[in-house]
């Protein structure tokens, strides 16, 4: 055996019997009690870490999502402005948007998921710290009991320490177990999380990207021939009275006396004024003034529909008898006011596009159904 290799082995002899002699089981185990605390600890702030992430990801996508209807309403101003042109940039946004909330969502449902982990990681490190505890403490108290009697035994009997420092080189080894064993499933812990996994994941090539932008634009495309096909105004037919006979030319048909039979009247009511009582047998004559009222109104003619609405509601004034405005009849038509526009009269007579028929025998007039 060379000199050097005898120096270096008497070096390592002295100071292992140091180091032996300087070691203390019971600060050996405080300090890993520490130090798992301490790891406790960072799992705990890495659970806070990830809901804070969480939540920074949830207040955007609720951003975007407000930005998505900001665009879906913009498209649909410009369409009415006739701006085509807007309304294809403000869905091309929108898209855009409804892409990004979609990739936040996803980011989301990770980071729940690892929240998840990390706190069920976080219970079980909490758990075994706790039994770590319980038996260090035992450990503490056994070594203490130990190192009392090993002290008077060496008292009484004069017995070496060469025993004693065994036992403490198992516990050491113990100890150094113990803590490798919680590293391990740390780490293990950390991989089932998927935290390792997740490092360096890139979000897509070039190609994803165009195929992605294509995507986008054939559906801005599709919702914007469904916007034009919202916009397009449905179209109304104007209502028309049923053919009556037609007295000679020349000829006119005084106002009939009421009959006393109901089934040979209509009630009619103005919109916002009373109810007026006519005889079946007027229609002759209300038929022309039904026929330019809707005239008017299927042609859009502003021009002449207050005259021809004020002769409607004049012969329906000087025919009929008004009803008391106590009696409540249901009305088999309704005719606009003299002071509702062009448009409000369409809506009246129209409603949906269709004349809504009267509930009783009346022919139907240009006027909707009470």
């Amino acid at each position: 055996m060379s000199i050097m290799r005898r120096m270096s082995d008497l070096v390592q002899q002295k100071a292992n019997k140091v180091l032996d002699k300087a070691e203390n089981p019971v600060e050996a185990l405080d300090l890993s009690y520490q130090k798992q605390m301490e790891g406790l600890q960072q799992v705990k702030r890495s659970v806070a870490d990830v809901l804070t992430s969480e939540k920074r990801l949830e207040l955007q996508a609720a951003q975007l999502q407000q930005s998505q209807d900001k665009f879906q309403a913009q498209a649909k101003l410009a369409l009415q402005q006739g701006r085509e042109d807007l309304a294809r940039l403000a869905l091309t946004r929108s898209q855009d948007a409804q892409t990004q909330a979609q990739g936040l969502q996803a980011q989301i449902a990770q980071l729940k998921d690892q929240e998840q982990k990390l706190e069920i990681t976080a219970q079980k490190l909490t758990a075994k710290v706790e039994a770590f505890r319980t038996q260090r403490e035992t450990m503490k108290a056994q070594y203490s009991a130990a190192k009392a009697s090993t002290q008077v035994g060496e008292a009484v009997t004069g017995l070496s320490e060469h025993m004693a420092d065994v036992n403490l080189m198992m516990e050491r080894a113990q100890d150094k177990t113990q803590q490798m064993q919680a590293r391990a499933a740390a780490l293990d812990s950390l991989t089932d999380s998927g935290v390792l996994d997740t490092i360096g994941i890139s979000s897509g090539d070039d190609i994803d990207r165009q195929l992605q932008g294509t995507l986008t634009d054939s559906q801005v495309d599709a919702q914007l021939a469904a916007l034009k096909q919202q916009m397009l105004p449905a179209p109304a037919p104007a209502p028309r009275l049923e053919p009556a006979a037609t007295p000679p030319a020349g000829a006119t048909t005084p106002a009939q006396p009421l009959s006393s039979d109901t089934s040979q009247t209509m009630v009619v009511r103005i919109q916002g004024e009373d109810q007026y009582r006519l005889n079946l047998s007027e229609r002759a004559q209300l038929e022309p003034l039904d026929k330019a009222l809707s005239a008017t109104i299927e042609g859009a003619d502003a021009a002449q529909y207050p005259t021809a609405l004020t002769n409607m509601l004049n012969f329906v004034r000087s025919h009929g008898t008004a009803l008391p405005p106590d009696q409540m009849v249901s009305s088999d038509v309704v005719l606009p006011s003299e002071d509702m526009t062009l448009e409000e009269a369409t809506a009246l007579l129209t409603g949906d596009g269709n004349v809504v028929e009267a509930p009783s025998q009346a022919a139907t007039t240009p006027a909707a159904s009470s």
